[in-house]
């Protein structure tokens, strides 16, 4: 049974790795056109201080550590696609930030002692792993007595989860499944985070920048294409997808959890 599910964490891994070295690049490009504000909001609700020394777990392109490192004494970010870290460095390099370091690995298993940070973040990743209740797990062990874990995470409505999670698995072939709100609290309080904290926001992009930013399999592109031509009259992912200036646009539901390390 363990080395079934090994082999699953590391075919998954694989496919993880697949996806987001061809997105390293167009992910990190569109990015950095817009979400300068839902950064600065993620920063505020962390509580960011001069103080902390920061873990941000499954970076990408470094768009979350460079935001903490402008406000944080010293930001660690981790990511298992070396191409990501190759973007993350880059973006470090343009921004002339000097407290940032970078290392390949699993949110799994994370290379660093127990109590090593005081705030350790992951933003847009729980939704790719297969067990991200061990993530949460890890990245607690990390984190120091009263620290603080903070998850971002697309959170859709529970009744239009499904349709959510079906559409975005034919977009990224890596996503394994997005929890609405209150299941990931839920998960946050069985670690044993306390002093909860959320704060909802929407993520905006527009359908045909996003599509060309992804690598859905063959033939996928189109079926994609059709779902939010039906969901501008429907609704059915809670995406809001609308029409504008000929275009169409849809937001990600998104959750930010901050939460406390009691012991």
């Amino acid at each position: 049974m363990v080395e079934a599910l090994v082999m699953s964490h590391q075919i998954h891994n694989r496919s993880i790795i697949d996806q987001f070295t061809k997105q390293a690049i167009p992910f990190s490009q569109k990015s950095q056109l817009s979400g300068e504000e839902i950064l600065e909001l993620m920063v505020e609700a962390c509580g960011v201080t001069p103080e902390d020394t920061v873990l941000d777990v499954a970076c990408g392109p470094g768009l979350t550590a460079c935001a903490f490192a402008k406000a944080a004494l010293r930001v660690t970010g981790i990511d298992i696609t070396p191409a990501m870290i190759d973007r993350a460095k880059a973006r470090q390099a343009d921004l002339g930030l000097t407290n940032l370091t970078w290392q390949v690995g699993d949110i799994l298993s994370l290379p660093f002692h127990d109590a090593s940070f005081s705030l350790v973040a992951t933003r847009y990743s729980f939704h790719h792993l297969l067990d991200p209740r061990a993530a949460l797990a890890e990245m607690k062990r990390a984190l120091k007595p009263g620290g603080r874990v903070m998850v971002m995470d697309a959170a859709p409505e529970p009744n239009k989860a499904d349709a959510y999670n079906r559409m975005e698995k034919l977009r990224d072939p890596s996503h394994v499944r997005a929890m609405p709100a209150e299941e990931l609290l839920q998960m946050a309080r069985e670690a044993g985070l306390v002093d909860l904290k959320t704060v909802f926001c929407k993520v905006e992009y527009e359908l045909e920048k996003t599509l060309a930013a992804s690598f859905p399999n063959p033939g996928d592109e189109e079926k994609l294409r059709q779902i939010f031509l039906s969901d501008v009259e429907t609704d059915a992912l809670g995406m809001g997808a609308h029409r504008r200036g000929g275009e169409i646009h849809f937001h990600y539901p998104t959750i930010i959890i901050v939460g406390v390390k009691h012991d």
